[in-house]
């Protein structure tokens, strides 16, 4: 019971992402062939609400479920680390048709393909977490 709280925003988080077709295989390729505002409306608007929620998680006004601050540690800035990241994202973006907040939404409307996505997303983080200490980050 004690986690409900999260289910249920995690389900609402996902009727959020259908109503606003985010989970759009059509409107992930619009983007991404610079045919429609749509996607970088959403995309615009949560780095937007980041950037909101990120100042008050620094001021500390915002905590965490059990009353803890939540402290922000600063990463290491790099435009080459950022840009090799960020490509390798957008290239799987890009060829899965989602990213992976969607994954979890397009297999609860029953779109199995996806698990191949999933499985894919899992390998690579597990990948990520063997390999993680050796890379320059």
């Amino acid at each position: 019971m004690k986690n409900l709280k999260f289910l249920l925003l995690g389900v609402f988080f996902g009727i959020v992402l259908t109503k606003s077709e985010a989970i759009s295989w059509y409107r992930i390729y619009e983007m991404f062939k610079f045919q429609s505002f749509h996607m970088y409306g959403i995309i615009g608007s949560a780095v937007g609400l980041s950037l909101i929620l990120m100042y008050f998680f620094k001021k500390g006004t915002i905590k965490d479920y059990l009353g803890n601050q939540i402290t922000v540690k600063e990463k290491k800035k790099g435009f080459i680390r950022t840009l090799i990241g960020g490509t390798i994202f957008g290239l799987g973006w890009a060829l899965a048709g989602a990213c992976p907040a969607p994954i979890f939404v397009l297999i609860g409307h029953g779109i199995l393909p996806i698990l191949i996505v999933l499985i894919g997303a899992m390998l690579g983080a597990f990948i990520y977490g063997l390999l993680s200490n050796k890379l320059p980050n």
